[in-house]
């Protein structure tokens, strides 16, 4: 299995650290707000990583995180806490805000038919952790204090503009550079946050340097470490981590154990709205729900994602949408099939060798093209019920597609159906012609074959 290394730019061959087992840490949701599609891209992304792996005969062993302290409003270790801004937007507690997103995201994963990860941890329920990876790194002599929090001293750890091919020099205001003038470079980052002093936080703990809360970077590298060890197989994100949050955690976790975070960086690129990055600071996100109300089906989005290859920069559209629902519908009426007669001179047909090219850097669009291609194979040559049944099981196992959930027509459509076919032997078109409109006011089409007739859904 061949996957693209952000940190060596090019191609690799996967090398587990302990075969069969495969590790892999993704970054995950912070959860202050519904997640946008453009969260959703890179999640079901990751989902797909994970089935390739699987398909490919070894164990995922996949942790994901939720945030839901720490991920402040700017980059620069600035601004409000995103989950207090959340609670102050809705005049709840941050707690509440952290639970009710919290929920909906897991809820999410299920809804869009997620390969579960083996862990979710919440980056509250480490704080003990995080506390004991800053005290490792202070006593390596990697920190430093300042009046609102311990931070990360990188010009300690030479290598640190290397992942992102930093320049460290032309760092300009508003981009890494904080506002604090303290600190002792511009890309110093939070490890710990202190608490306000004319003020209680709902998220605030004691610390061996006075009250307060983590910075966002450090829950990663922590319960990372807990979970998968020292070094991780796979280690994946979005593009826009690469410069800051990823750095960062290469930085720290570094420091702390001498060896390398993850053999191996995966990022997922930009999806565009009208040219624009997905942002619900730009008001141009979209949620699930959103999708839903246009009367897209979730499982139509996913293969929308699917159809785009995670390192292109995807433009969405409701047309794209819309094409992908149609597309589902052709094969959700390829799966019906297996309810089917099947016919006398049916064959054997192998079904889509759709691993193969997901094992090349996970080519989701070559993965699609040879699924196509083995439809118009069966429409155009009858195939046995057992090839078709082993064929819908591969997608949904590497692609998780679920089409194994389309289900049969209910008796009373087959009595239907039974009847039509009698009326038409009898020559009585009249009746032959009003039970196919009551079969088509139930969504069931037909197609009248030789000796049956095929049904199919109409949407």
């Amino acid at each position: 299995m061949k996957l693209y290394n952000t940190l060596s730019q090019q191609l690799e061959t996967l090398k587990p650290n302990d075969p069969p087992s495969v590790t892999i840490y993704t970054c995950g949701p912070t959860v202050y707000d519904y997640p946008h599609i453009g969260n959703w891209f890179t999640f079901i992304r990751y989902d797909l990583l994970v089935r390739t792996i699987k398909g490919a005969g070894l164990e995922p062993k996949w942790v994901m995180n939720i945030t839901d302290v720490g991920h402040l409003t700017s980059d620069a270790d600035e601004g409000e806490d995103k989950l207090e801004k959340g609670a102050r937007r809705e005049g709840k507690t941050a707690w509440d805000i952290a639970k009710y997103y919290g929920d909906y995201f897991t809820d999410g994963l299920k809804r869009l038919n997620f390969f579960m990860p083996w862990q979710l941890p919440k980056a509250t329920e480490h704080i003990a952790e995080q506390i004991n990876m800053v005290k490792q790194l202070e006593a390596k002599g990697y920190t430093y204090q300042l009046d609102d929090g311990i931070y990360y001293d990188t010009a300690k750890f030479p290598n640190y503009k290397n992942f992102a091919r930093l320049d460290l020099d032309e760092q300009q205001a508003g981009l890494r550079v904080a506002t604090n003038p303290n600190k002792h470079n511009p890309s110093d980052f939070a490890l710990w946050k202190f608490s306000p002093k004319d003020k209680t936080r709902d998220m605030e703990w004691d610390s061996p340097w006075g009250k307060g809360f983590p910075g966002w970077h450090i829950e990663c590298s922590a319960m990372c470490l807990k979970y998968l060890g020292e070094t991780v197989d796979i280690h994946c994100g979005g593009i826009d981590h690469i410069p800051i949050h990823h750095t960062n955690e290469i930085a720290q976790s570094q420091a702390v154990t001498g060896k390398p975070l993850a053999n191996l960086w995966m990022h997922t690129n930009h999806i565009l709205i009208d040219d624009q990055k997905i942002s619900k600071s730009l008001g141009n996100s979209l949620t699930l729900e959103q999708i839903e109300e246009r009367g897209i089906s979730l499982p139509a989005f996913r293969l929308y994602v699917i159809e785009s290859h995670y390192r292109s920069q995807s433009k969405f559209s409701w047309e794209g949408l819309k094409a992908a629902q149609n597309r589902l519908l052709r094969y959700k009426n390829f799966a019906v099939k297996r309810f089917q007669v099947e016919p006398e001179d049916a064959k054997d047909i192998p079904a889509p060798d759709i691993l193969k090219p997901m094992e090349e850097d996970l080519n989701t669009p070559l993965a699609l093209a040879s699924i196509e291609e083995y439809i118009n194979q069966i429409e155009s040559t009858p195939a046995n019920i057992a090839s078709i049944k082993a064929a819908i099981q591969i997608i949904d196992d590497i692609l998780g597609l679920d089409l194994n959930s389309t289900k049969d027509i209910s008796d009373d459509q087959k009595r239907l159906i039974s009847e039509r076919m009698q009326a038409r032997t009898d020559h009585d078109w009249q009746k032959s012609d009003e039970l196919r409109d009551i079969l088509a006011q139930q969504n069931i089409g037909l197609n009248d074959l030789k000796d049956y007739s095929a049904w199919y859904y109409l949407s």
